[in-house]
């Protein structure tokens, strides 16, 4: 299949710039996808579409304040970093802008959050081939305690903030009330929705309410740049799946019960460790790069929360998968109802409104 299969026009207002003001107040949009039906409801209402005896998993990765602002500190040029992942203390993979200008030995004197210039240094030691950059830090014990004196929220582009740094709100709202643990370098989003309450009513329901970890890198967030789909090769991502989560999840699928994944993140843990399980679900940590794309037959998910993807995306490809399991039409399915949703003024994207595909 090709990108441009998964490309649609979006009206830019539609871009959510700020999130609902309560969490459960924005929109859910329930997509049947072997029936078709689509309904309109509040993110509020989901205890209607969940049964006890489900099984729902979230990803607990906490969003870091990545973003860091520098300068060269030969020239005085601008950059900007993104850290993705920690190799050792003072050690990362980053994004660097303008990537061009970031050459092997450049140093970056970093500023903290008021644009104040520090006395740590980012020095840029290697370039990958995706275009991400190693860097070292001196001038520090280790960057990432002080991530919250020097970093913003790594609010995606399209989100547009005065000078590029965060809003007060951002802080709370770009991270779900679950985080627990640090790593990632973007929000799981389908996330963002829910609050302590719903949680405990969808608990007192029946739920089974648990949690696995993803930390949200480039394999999530990276375009696609190959012309065709199968050749678009996902980065790495860091997962762990803890005992107890394995543990309900394979018990639910021995009885017959439904597993409920809220995100893509999520998805891509539990068919990754099913498919190195021979659909088994064990305990396990380790680095995915599984790219779901159409046909794909899922071994483990049942239904699945997400919001509302980017044209192109490895996102809105792996939503085409599930929207038609083993097929290609879901594509077609998945596009339809992106149409509806323009239609009807949703919100896309991180701080958009919400889908269920049953």
């Amino acid at each position: 299949m090709r990108v441009e299969d998964f490309q649609y026009e979006l009206p830019p207002e539609l871009i959510a710039q700020h999130p609902a003001e309560r969490r459960d107040a924005s929109r859910l949009l329930v997509l049947h996808r072997h029936t078709g039906i689509r309904e309109h409801r509040q993110f509020a209402d989901l205890p209607a579409y969940l049964r006890a005896g489900d099984v729902l998993v979230l990803n607990d990765s906490r969003v870091i304040p990545a973003r860091l602002q520098g300068r060269n500190r030969r020239t005085g040029g601008a950059f900007e970093l993104l850290l993705l992942e920690q190799n050792a203390c003072n050690d990362w993979q980053a994004l660097l802008r303008p990537g061009k200008r970031a050459r092997p030995g450049t140093c970056i004197q970093l500023l903290d959050v008021h644009a104040r210039p520090t006395s740590i240094v980012a020095e840029v030691v290697e370039k990958g081939e995706g275009g991400e950059h190693r860097v070292r830090f001196s001038g520090v014990a280790d960057i990432f305690a002080e991530l919250d004196r020097l970093g913003h929220m790594p609010l995606p582009p399209y989100i547009q903030r005065q000078d590029g740094a965060e809003e007060p709100g951002d802080r709370e709202r770009y991270q779900t009330v679950y985080a627990r643990v640090p790593g990632s370098a973007a929000a799981p989003t389908a996330g963002l929705h829910f609050t302590p309450e719903l949680l405990e009513t969808l608990r007192r329901q029946g739920v089974r309410i648990h949690f696995l970890t993803l930390h949200v890198g480039l394999g999530t967030f990276a375009p696609v740049r190959v012309p065709r789909i199968e050749q678009h090769v996902m980065h790495e991502e860091r997962f762990e799946l803890p005992e107890a989560t394995a543990e309900a999840v394979a018990a639910a699928r021995r009885e017959g019960r439904r597993i409920v994944a809220v995100g893509t993140t999520t998805v891509r843990v539990l068919e990754t460790v099913a498919s190195w399980y021979d659909g088994e679900i064990r305990p396990t940590r380790g680095r995915t790069r599984l790219f779901i794309y159409p046909p794909y037959s899922f071994r483990v998910v049942d239904a699945l929360i997400t919001n509302f993807h980017l044209p192109g995306s490895t996102l809105l490809m792996l939503v085409s998968a599930f929207a038609a399991p083993g097929g290609t039409q879901g594509r077609d399915l998945i596009l339809e109802t992106y149409a509806e949703a323009i239609r009807l003024r949703y919100r896309f994207f991180s701080y958009g409104d919400a889908m269920l595909i049953l």
